[in-house]
């Protein structure tokens, strides 16, 4: 198995968090690239709530919301992939399984690991990770998360 690049995508849950012992250790085991991914929920699809946002608002929110991830990122990748020869910190906005799929497509990815729920899953297994791994090009790793996430 040749492995070079590995995708994790969080949402910065603890859930998604409890996939990165096992990125940091084949990141480590293969010496690859470990590209860290957080979508932005876009706001132009949903219903409005306390009114209508005109599209200069909803920019200012994801503006907002990237910087964030960008800081947040920053702190994943220098805390815990250290022992990673190279990692590639990712956002995007929109839904997040599509631009996943986006992710490994455009960085020729060849493996993603990630939790099989993110935080806003009820159910052991969410839709993200049954999307990713029912339409993924490359293999996937869910890592099982306990009910109590």
């Amino acid at each position: 198995m040749d492995v070079k690049k590995i995708l994790w995508p969080t949402d910065f849950s603890k859930n998604a968090e409890r996939a990165l012992p096992y990125v940091t250790s084949l990141g480590e085991k293969y010496q690859t690239e470990v590209h860290v991914l957080y979508v932005i929920e876009e706001l132009a699809y949903h219903e409005p709530w306390y009114g209508e946002f005109d599209q200069t608002h909803i920019d200012k929110i994801h503006e907002w919301e990237e910087e964030k991830a960008k800081e947040q990122l920053n702190q994943i990748c220098n805390k815990y992939l250290k022992g990673c020869p190279l990692y590639v910190r990712h956002t995007a906005i929109g839904d997040p399984a599509q631009e996943v799929l986006k992710l490994v497509e455009k960085e020729k990815l060849d493996m993603v690991v990630m939790a099989s729920r993110g935080r806003k899953g009820h159910f052991p297994f969410g839709s993200v990770a049954e999307k990713v791994l029912k339409t993924s090009p490359v293999p996937v790793v869910t890592i099982p998360i306990s009910t109590g996430g």
